[in-house]
């Protein structure tokens, strides 16, 4: 197993927004972003490979690809004003703060990596040691007063690709807001390549891309205060009065940890819908969608693999995405976070046994059909978010982060499509990641990080759960007999 990749700081740079963004801009947290105020940042990382089909020689110098980038990246934030500011909880205010001054500008990390890495990192390899990756993501600069909005890293491996590595404060933006500003910046890179515009330029915007600031269409139906209940909380958390933006610091995973993604292709979530459907009479209830085949299957899975005690309830927690769900429903291009968890529970021994899927597919629909029932805001007065810190981690309960939806290998900067996104923070958090197949097709892949001896376990009731039906099961180029 390969040892952690290292890397050599080229430069350390803030890139700030064209002339032309607002001199001040300010943005209170609503309900939605409290509730994760101090979680720790999401990092994602983007692997490109330079090839003669993806680029032509004058684009694909180290020097121009790194102008290319920063050049476009100074063109989004003129879109994304805020995420060049920083998040504060002034004295003053009941709700913390995301502001924007003129000089605030984004942290920008260059490094450079051996090409030899290059190959080893973006493969296809089933087992990868988990601490591989951290030194191609920046760290969000965070302290108990402020808190910056994003931190960006590029890695380039000379000759061979670059890395793009992203940290992104989960209380000011959730997936769906984090990935439209990666787009829009890939889409001003390859719009500069191939038009040549300068800095002096600006960008003409899909409108999906385009972010809708007004905070006005966040208002809480349940008329119980959700913004003060988890505000309230977080100031008594290590408090009284505790206005900390400070971003919880989770523990290193273990030594011996691994990440691997495995590929679900649509035939075989088909066969995984046929799986379930052979074994109920009444199948109207189940959400057979994509989403909760795999999430189901991945489940039973990790509590096989991870040897749950049978005695135990697990639990599966997602999130969903609640712009279509409020009344009325909130823009799809809404810039913050428009999200709120669900859970599903089990009794391991019911997950463990002979129609373990059934009994994950059942949990997670009615996990699902709660919040259409109910609305996705019922029992939101209930989450604690300062008392999640103790379950991340923890034995048989299991979150998700990402989604196939977000359809990540589109993010094309100019050079070709990804050729592999993973998010690197799941080492920490335990979250099973979700996103699109790279091989595309209607699959979709998930990310895990296990323990080896784990690992090789899931990877083994992985490929075994599809029996004969597909043979050998490919996961990320690896042939399973």
């Amino acid at each position: 197993m390969a040892q952690p990749n290292s890397v050599k700081i080229v430069e350390i740079c803030r890139v700030a927004p064209i002339p032309g963004a607002p001199d001040l801009l300010s943005l209170p947290l609503t309900y939605f972003d409290s509730v994760w105020l101090r979680f720790p940042p999401v990092q994602r990382l983007y692997f490109y490979e330079l090839t003669s089909s993806s680029s032509s020689s004058s684009t694909s110098t180290d020097s121009v690809v790194l102008a290319y980038l920063k050049t476009s990246l100074s063109l989004t934030l003129k879109h994304f004003v805020p995420l060049a500011g920083n998040l504060t909880w002034p004295q003053h205010s009941h709700t913390p703060i995301l502001s924007y001054a003129q000089g605030d500008a984004v942290s920008l990390i260059v490094a450079e990596s051996d090409a030899d890495n290059f190959d080893h990192l973006s493969s296809n390899d089933v087992f990868l040691q988990s601490k591989a990756y951290h030194p191609l993501v920046p760290q969000l600069e965070a302290s108990h007063e402020r808190a910056a909005a994003i931190a960006l890293q590029i890695t380039l491996f000379p000759g061979r690709g670059f890395a793009i590595g992203t940290a992104m404060h989960h209380a000011i933006l959730d997936g769906k807001t984090s990935n439209s500003f990666v787009k829009l910046w890939a889409h001003a890179c390859s719009k500069e390549i191939e038009n040549g515009l300068s800095i002096e330029s600006d960008i003409s915007l899909p409108e999906q891309l385009k972010p809708f600031y007004d905070r006005t269409v966040i208002y809480d139906p349940t008329g119980l205060g959700l913004e003060s209940i988890y505000l309230n909380d977080w100031q008594n958390s290590d408090g009284p009065n505790n206005r900390s933006v400070k971003v919880w610091e989770l523990k290193a995973p273990p030594d011996d940890s691994v990440r691997s993604i495995f590929e679900f292709t649509r035939a075989q979530i088909q066969t995984l819908r046929q799986m379930v459907l052979e074994k109920v009479s009444d199948p109207v209830h189940l959400h057979l969608s994509t989403f909760s085949l795999a999430c189901a299957y991945t489940w039973v899975c990790l509590v096989k693999a991870q040897g749950i005690e049978a005695d135990k309830v697990s639990v599966q927690a997602f999130t969903v995405d609640c712009r279509s769900r409020l009344d009325p429903p909130v823009p799809e291009n809404y810039f913050g976070n428009c999200m709120m968890g669900a859970m599903g529970f089990a009794e391991a021994k019911e997950l463990l046994g002979e129609d373990g899927l059934v009994v994950a597919v059942t949990a997670i629909s009615e996990a699902i059909k709660g919040l259409d029932k109910n609305g996705v805001l019922k029992e939101a007065h209930k989450l604690y978010s300062s008392k999640i810190k103790d379950l991340i981690q923890a034995e048989g309960i299991y979150s998700t982060a990402g989604s196939h939806r977000f359809q990540i290998y589109d993010t094309n900067f100019g050079w070709g499509r990804p050729k592999k996104v993973e998010v690197v923070s799941i080492d920490r958090t335990g979250a099973i990641c979700f996103s699109d197949s790279k091989n595309g097709g209607g699959g979709i892949e998930i990310g895990v990080v296990l323990k080896k001896d784990c690992m090789e376990a899931f990877a083994f009731l992985f490929a075994e759960g599809f029996g004969d039906t597909f043979g050998k099961l490919r996961v990320r180029g690896v042939v399973l007999q």
